[in-house]
């Protein structure tokens, strides 16, 4: 009986000392202590076999914000295990994000798919391949960024860049003389504190940097700031303090604001609150638009979509602020949006909720009216990693700028980045059908070619067996696109191309004449298809009306250069044989020379003959009786292909 009643209570004693254990990580958990809380639930998770699912959820989220995807994935996938279906949107992100994290990026997709076919979320299913399918595309192209690491980079955080004037304006925790105060309990280093440097406009190096506004510098974190357009008015982040002290929320949360404060001589006013600021949720991250008009920040506050959520503010000629509104479900997911950039009319944030590397990636949204913007997309790599890659700014002609990332690479723990970035590939297209002028039938096999206003080739596409075709040029030209095909009339049109790309500038066609299109088949043999050519009586000279039959000659003959004739010319049977045998020859040589005179080549006509009245098509020879319309049928000039 001793034995048992020793047993129960070094029973209760051992569950007493696992929940104090418990209760410790938790206690730590909830204070932000993340360095702290994973050594404490390593502790109590090592003797307890089947820990609560709350456990399990608070130590992978530990290792998570603490940017340690492998080790976050192992409790992430114990969590899937445990919760299945029930696992919320906000876990499943984190949890695919530690697969991306570790680039098991198949992985992470099948997991997502497999709980979007749960779902039944068509538009949610929708938004993720599409992302997808970018973000694929992304691979096959050259990237336009270029990045490198700026050498004041420390081993510990430096972030959050802003453009001051030509000076740089950023956030670190590089302050070691700082180490016997307090630390920042969440991963253990100095507070940030606000530096501005120097740029070497060549090359994106930082230099001669020094703290930046000392005298609104707090003893917690001061970081992610924005300045009006004429830099006398400066936005940042710091802590919720009372007197220099840390005020706190009901659950002992400490958390963030932004600050307000003039400049004037290199010295702050006293800062200013905004009035959404909160001691119940965090607003931070400020970001003003280029024209000083609008104020994009970040909040966790209730009512949101997600972690954190993108938010913007009117800012009014007089300083004061608008309601804010949260940019809604096309920017915000479940997971976290951050650090909002603002430039012509697109915006570039931060995000883990949207498809990406790992971790937080950079994405740009085009905005389409207010507070209407496009699907987010990747900027790829080698902006973007599987670790957090955030905090982007980029000057206003959009060639250079910086980012921050946390990547393996680096330095220390985040890093900035200058980056150059290439002008994007901008191209349209040009589509149309090409038919044949006479049966109006499609033509397969035309050759499209391109030129540009200098008249060099550029490229070249076939029409298909439907006689459409597609031809991609770059934008902002103008172009001529040329139609041939053998035995057909080339035919030309121009274009002029717009600046956006992938536009398409539609009904481009063309129609192209045969050589058929322009001949008659007569006496077995082909002929220029034209009307009588009159002449004034007894004369030869080419008359005005001759000239228009005539011109019918020269276009076929210039735009069908292989084709030779040869001219013969008849009378009626009135007259003298003779005479119209005289007549009739000078009339074919006087047509020959008329085409002669507008370039054609003399050895393309083979001979040009007066017959008279000795190949009459009809009845009416010497004494018949005829009407003048018989006798008209005599009186041609024929101009018969001889070779084509």
């Amino acid at each position: 009986m001793k034995k048992i009643i020793t047993f129960c209570l070094l029973f209760c004693l051992t569950i007493s000392f696992a929940q104090l254990k418990l209760k410790k990580a938790d206690k730590l958990f909830n204070e932000l202590k993340y360095v702290e809380a994973a050594q404490a639930y390593e502790a109590y998770l090592e003797k307890e076999p089947n820990p609560s699912t709350e456990a399990v959820a608070h130590i992978a989220d530990t290792y998570y914000f603490l940017d340690k995807p492998r080790e976050a994935l192992a409790w992430y996938r114990k969590l899937y295990e445990l919760q299945g279906q029930t696992l919320s949107d906000l876990y499943l992100i984190r949890y695919t994000q530690s697969l991306r994290g570790v680039r098991d990026y198949e992985k992470a997709d099948e997991i997502t798919k497999s709980e979007l076919l749960k779902k039944k979320d068509e538009k949610e299913a929708s938004h993720f391949m599409n992302q997808k399918r970018y973000n694929d595309s992304l691979s096959s192209q050259p990237s336009l960024y270029k990045i490198k690491a700026v050498a004041v980079n420390s081993s510990k955080s430096d972030f959050g860049t802003t453009f001051y004037g030509n000076q740089l304006v950023y956030s670190s925790a590089k302050d070691t003389t700082k180490f016997h105060e307090k630390l920042y309990s969440w991963n253990q280093q100095p507070f940030l504190e606000l530096y501005v440097a120097d740029r070497n406009i060549s090359t994106g190096e930082l230099f001669n940097e020094m703290p930046f506004l000392e005298d609104i510098r707090s003893q917690y974190h001061d970081a992610t700031v924005t300045f009006t357009p004429d830099l006398k008015t400066i936005y940042y982040t710091t802590n919720t303090l009372k007197k220099r002290k840390l005020l706190n929320d009901k659950e002992g949360v400490n958390n963030f604001q932004i600050l307000r404060a003039n400049i004037q001589d290199g010295k702050a006013s006293e800062p200013e609150k905004m009035f959404f600021n909160s001691l119940d949720f965090s607003v931070g991250h400020p970001s003003l638009s280029q024209d000083g008009k609008w104020l994009f920040f970040v909040s966790d506050m209730p009512g949101g979509y997600g972690e954190t959520d993108i938010y913007v503010a009117e800012v009014f000629s007089d300083g004061k602020l608008n309601t804010p509104q949260n940019l809604g479900p096309a920017i915000n997911t479940a997971g976290r949006e951050m650090f909002p950039f603002y430039l012509d009319k697109t915006l570039y944030f931060s995000s883990d909720g949207h498809y990406g590397y790992g971790g937080l990636d950079v994405f740009e949204s085009k905005q389409n009216g207010k507070l209407i913007f496009s699907e987010p997309k990747n900027l790829g790599e080698p902006l973007n990693s599987n670790k957090d890659d955030f905090s982007f700014v980029m000057e206003p002609e959009s060639k250079y700028g910086y980012f921050s990332s946390n990547r393996d690479t680096g330095k220390g723990d985040d890093d900035i980045y200058y980056f150059t970035k290439a002008k994007a590939p901008c191209d349209q297209l040009v589509s149309g059908k090409v038919i044949a002028s006479k049966t109006k039938l499609s033509l397969d096999g035309v050759i499209i070619k391109v030129f540009d206003s200098f008249g060099d080739y550029k490229t070249e596409v076939t029409t298909l067996a439907n006689g459409d075709y597609l031809v991609t040029i770059p934008c902002g030209g103008a172009y001529r696109l040329e139609a041939s095909k053998p035995s057909y009339i080339s035919q030309e049109k121009t274009v002029t191309t717009g600046t956006k790309n992938l536009e398409e500038i539609k009904g481009v066609n063309f129609e192209l004449a045969n050589l058929d299109d322009f001949t008659v088949i007569e006496d077995n043999k082909k002929k220029v298809d034209i009307n009588p050519i009159f002449f004034e009586y007894d004369k030869w000279g080419i008359t005005p009306q001759a000239v228009i039959e005539l011109d019918k000659v020269v276009y076929v003959m210039s735009n069908f250069p292989k084709v030779k004739i040869k001219i013969e010319s008849h009378t009626d049977s009135r007259g003298k044989d003779s005479y119209n045998m005289n007549l009739s020859d000078k009339r074919a040589k006087s047509t020959r020379d008329y085409i002669l005179s507008k370039g054609i080549d003399p050895g393309r006509i083979e001979s040009a003959i007066g017959y008279g009245e000795k190949r009459l098509r009809n009845k009416c020879s010497n004494g018949v009786k005829c009407t003048e319309e018989e006798h008209l049928l005599n009186r041609r000039s024929d101009f018969i292909i001889i070779e084509e």
